[in-house]
């Protein structure tokens, strides 16, 4: 990528997990120019070895004098650390891209993704967050539709894959399919949500519960999506409502989305052409050969995958369509190096 000829200090927070690592890889892979890479962690993960274009380096623990000199910094390391830490880094002069739920709603905080809402990276006051995996996918899909059609309803229902959840759920549904299939007790101690009271098996099950539940009966993964999606879109009077489901999936969300037009007349292949040529989408829509998205065919890729789209059969502004992505890179690591990218081209880091 040659965006831009000067090579930028780059730090990593939460090198070691399984978004960081997908950063690292993704700045690599995307030839993002660094002249420093820092990479960051808690104490117990410090003195880990990564491999960065062949060079070895070594993690570091995160504190505030860890961002001297940064120009951007990812962080993935969970809320608490952004908390604590994202306001530091800014102190010493970094952008922050934050991938938690930190600062998502915070009205001094843009929340962005590319396709999308691009120039809102201009407001930035320091930090600017990085959307929840499922409304990251669901808005790349649906930008184009709101822009030529105009939105007034959502209904998402999402099947979402267990590496949401961090590499221990996914260790976890392994060990429970080899269970099940082995005929041996086991007992679930992460999903739907580690601190909360109960804990259900992911193998050969849906779990209709991501996150916890709030007082309206919606869970927080829910909530994130319908709010998200309301700031990113600047459509505060839309009508989002979400129902989020974990399926036993390691790595792709997937959602079948029925969403309102604001024009009549509209048909199926209207939408078709529309998102054809949308900037990060990629249509597989072909029912006579059966071609749609699936997560398998996903993993390991950058775009937002779109099929299934029809119209509804009673409403003449209605369609529904099926929406797959890689949420550990469009759904997270992709999208902040997407940002980063945005800035250099934007001439806001330079």
């Amino acid at each position: 990528m040659a965006l831009s000829e000067k090579g930028f200090h780059v730090a990593v927070v939460g090198a070691t997990g399984a978004v960081g690592q997908q950063m690292i890889q993704t700045l690599e892979n995307r030839e993002f120019p660094i002249s420093k890479l820092t990479l960051l962690s808690s104490p117990r993960s410090a003195g880990s070895k990564v491999l960065f274009k062949g060079v070895e380096h070594t993690v570091q623990v995160a504190k505030p004098e860890s961002f001297e000199g940064v120009d951007i910094a990812l962080f993935s390391a969970g809320g608490s650390v952004s908390l604590e830490l994202a306001p530091e880094a800014v102190k010493h002069g970094a952008i922050v891209v934050d991938n938690t739920s930190a600062f998502r709603m915070d009205e001094n905080v843009p929340l962005v993704v590319p396709e999308v809402n691009e120039m809102d990276l201009h407001e930035h006051k320091g930090i600017i967050a990085n959307p929840n995996c499922s409304t990251i996918q669901m808005v790349v899909a649906l930008e184009p539709i709101r822009k030529q059609y105009g939105l007034n309803k959502i209904i998402v229902s999402t099947y979402q894959a267990v590496s949401g959840s961090g590499a221990a759920a996914v260790e976890e549904l392994y060990e429970q399919t080899k269970a099940i299939v082995a005929n041996e007790s086991y007992e679930p101690k992460i999903l739907p949500v580690k601190s909360d009271k109960k804990h259900y098996q992911i193998a050969f099950n849906a779990i209709p519960q991501i996150d916890k539940f709030q007082e309206n009966g919606f869970t927080y993964e829910e909530m994130k999506m319908i709010n998200e999606t309301k700031k990113i879109m600047h459509l505060p009077e839309i009508q989002v409502a979400a129902t989020c489901v974990r399926l036993p999936v390691a790595t792709g969300h997937s959602e079948s989305l029925f969403v309102e037009v604001d024009q009549a007349g509209i048909t199926a292949q209207d939408v078709k052409d529309l998102l054809e040529n949308a900037p990060g989408v990629v249509l597989q829509d072909d029912p006579e050969n059966q071609l749609y998205p699936m997560p398998a065919n996903c993993v390991g890729k950058n775009d937002v995958f779109v099929g299934r789209i029809r119209k509804d059969l009673d409403n003449e502004k209605g369609f529904h369509m099926w929406v797959v992505s890689d949420n550990l890179l469009k759904g997270a690591a992709w999208n902040s190096v997407q940002i980063a990218e945005s800035l250099v081209k934007l001439g806001i880091v330079k």
